[in-house]
């Protein structure tokens, strides 16, 4: 089939490189613009742009689609599909009714669950145990179309964002071309979402990072898994941030007060409901260091505050 591809991320990048192996002709890509990237500020195409330009694929990165500036080059690529992953800008009416098949999007939730722009992230923060990937028709509103195909995945545990992100991409990728393959033969039926039944997923942020030890241990735990690798939970300890890359949850029997170290040997601190056992932290100003050496360094010993 001859698609336009829309999408800017990693994730975009694996779907556009998945369609091309599976043989369809892609006869443009649209991204998001070169950002600077890094301490240095270095200005780096996206991974979709990288992977347009590896396969010599025409590459456009207008600043919005919603002016009507593109829609004649558009018509002029004459693609018979859109897909859209993670692109970033709002499709108008305009370029949505410009291909013969229309415009489908894949998004990483089961849709109406977490539209918005952190479905994965969130799933994990509020302790799903299951997510998936949605492959919808596009309307004009936000993730609002009638669901082509749905394809359920188990979330475990312990697992966090970026590990569950990198097996939900693999997912949403093998998706897209199975659903792809299947609409110029009619065969799929699309089902309209039950709006009353919407979440959303809004972007995360730095100030959501922060949590104390009052807290229950399993939604501190969450939160920790949620939140890796961007934008990192931590809590203060002496006045200073100590990020926490992995926990887990354990017993408080005594119901010794949130914030008492139980143990150190793994560092375990309680929490308002039950405790939690701090693996892998960051100290302010160090490296990455599991939680018996970081309370070594600090003195801690059972009993003290942490």
């Amino acid at each position: 089939m001859r698609i336009l591809f829309m999408g800017t991320p990693d994730i975009a990048a694996a779907s556009l490189e998945a369609l091309i192996d599976a043989g369809h002709t892609i006869c443009g890509v649209y991204t998001r613009r070169d950002k600077p990237v890094g301490r240095k500020q270095i200005l780096t195409a996206p991974p979709v742009k990288q992977v347009a330009e590896k396969y010599g694929i025409p590459v456009f990165q207008p600043k919005t689609l919603r002016d009507g500036g593109e829609d004649d080059r558009i018509r002029e690529l004459a693609p018979e599909l859109i897909v859209v992953v993670a692109y970033g800008c709002i499709l108008p009416s305009s370029v949505l009714a410009i291909p013969a098949y229309g415009c489908i999007n894949l998004h990483v939730s089961l849709l109406p669950k977490y539209r918005g722009s952190a479905p994965v992230q969130w799933a994990v923060i509020n302790g799903d145990a299951k997510t998936g990937v949605s492959i919808m028709q596009m309307s004009e509103g936000l993730d609002e179309g009638d669901v082509l195909v749905c394809q359920e995945l188990e979330i475990d545990p312990e697992e966090t964002s970026g590990q569950l992100f990198d097996r939900v991409t693999a997912l949403g990728a093998e998706t897209l071309c199975r659903c792809v393959e299947e609409i110029p033969k009619g065969t799929l039926a699309p089902q309209p979402q039950d709006h009353s039944k919407a979440t959303f997923a809004p972007m995360l942020n730095k100030e959501m990072a922060r949590f104390t030890f009052e807290g229950e241990a399993k939604i501190i735990h969450n939160l920790v898994r949620g939140l890796n690798p961007w934008p990192v939970a931590y809590f203060e300890c002496q006045g200073k941030k100590i990020k926490v890359l992995e926990s887990r949850v354990a017993e408080n029997t005594a119901n010794t007060p949130a914030g008492t170290v139980l143990a150190l040997k793994p560092l375990t601190v309680a929490c308002g409901k039950d405790a939690l056992t701090l693996l892998q932290v960051v100290p302010e100003g160090s490296k990455p260091m599991d939680g018996t050496s970081f309370a070594a360094g600090r003195r801690l010993k059972a009993g003290d505050m942490i």
